[in-house]
């Protein structure tokens, strides 16, 4: 039978009146003892008086170490001789059964941002990429028992929810390196090869995130974990390869540019011809044309400026 995360029940008092209730219990105590050195200076019994303080110095000391403060988005998991009895998660002053044992976690949000790793796109280029998770505790159960986060070298540090937490981070660090790798596999960098629309890991982003979200929680739900978010913040070719594909987009960036510059330029020459031809301005025949198309399309498509060439001739008509 799978066990789940249970809200404690167990005995819990308010802080407060304990600590009056404690308070009393020492004032009684030293009045018991006391009472027993005078009854013994004069004479009566007084081995009952030294009896009854030191029962009571015993639920004093009792009644000091189960006091307990717990805040917002704070819980403690509860078990009494090896055997899980709830998660408490009252904020407040409280006062606990101190015979529980206890391990205090943290239910906020944490950030983790994973170091970029060198992984294979699914065309193979080696790439470095990088993710931000936001993560938080969600099932204290399986988070304290389902997992190893043993830090006790010490009661004290045993109970430390700070020492506790990096585990918890690590154990993310690794899942997420394992799930980036993974997803990043199932991409291709940017599509300019294929020329598809394929989504890509450049600029898939939205699509990308969810992907790694769902793998994530996927993999530590098991430990209790939920990733609230988790998107990629860093995306380069790897080195060896970066230079060689700086080139290609350059390339790239120089078809596409020219493409429409000899777009805009043929146009342009289309106009000039309707232009001449529509107000009559000069009668072209088709040698004239082409001639003039050669001229226009060098002067629009050169890299340098054109230099300007007077004709003195005429035009046979």
């Amino acid at each position: 039978m799978e066990m789940k995360e249970v809200e404690f029940h167990g005995g819990s008092l308010n802080g407060f009146l304990m600590c009056a209730i404690d308070i009393v219990l020492w004032i009684a105590m030293v009045a018991s003892f006391v009472c027993g050195v005078i009854a013994a200076d004069a004479g009566r019994p007084f081995v009952w008086y030294f009896v009854v303080g030191v029962l009571l110095l015993i639920a004093a000391i009792i009644c000091c170490c189960g006091f307990s403060m717990l805040e917002p988005n704070q819980a403690k998991v509860m078990t009494f001789f090896g055997r899980y009895v709830g998660t408490f998660r009252k904020t407040g002053f409280y006062w606990l059964n101190p015979f529980m044992g206890v391990k205090n976690v943290s239910l906020r949000a944490r950030n983790l941002n994973a170091e970029p790793i060198k992984v294979n796109d699914k065309m193979g280029n080696p790439i470095l990429i990088g993710l931000v998770v936001v993560w938080r505790l969600k099932d204290t159960y399986k988070a304290i028992f389902d997992i190893d986060t043993d830090v006790s070298t010490g009661n004290q540090a045993g109970n430390s929810s700070t020492a506790r937490m990096n585990k918890f981070e690590r154990f993310v660090a690794v899942q997420s390196d394992s799930a980036l790798r993974q997803v990043a596999s199932m991409y291709a960098y940017d599509n300019s090869d294929s020329g598809s629309d394929e989504i890509t890991l450049r600029d898939g982003s939205d699509e990308i995130n969810q992907e790694l979200t769902i793998k994530l929680n996927e993999r530590l739900d098991m430990a209790g974990l939920e990733v609230l978010e988790a998107r990629i913040n860093y995306l380069a070719y790897a080195p060896e390869i970066a230079a060689v594909m700086l080139r290609r987009q350059q390339a790239a960036a120089i078809i596409t540019a020219r493409e429409k510059i000899v777009d805009g330029a043929v146009s342009m020459v289309k106009m000039a011809l309707d232009k001449l031809s529509s107000e009559e301005i000069v009668d072209l025949d088709d040698e004239k044309k082409a001639a003039m198309v050669s001229n226009l399309l060098v002067v629009l498509c050169a890299d340098e400026p054109a230099q300007p060439v007077i004709n003195s001739g005429t035009l046979n008509h």
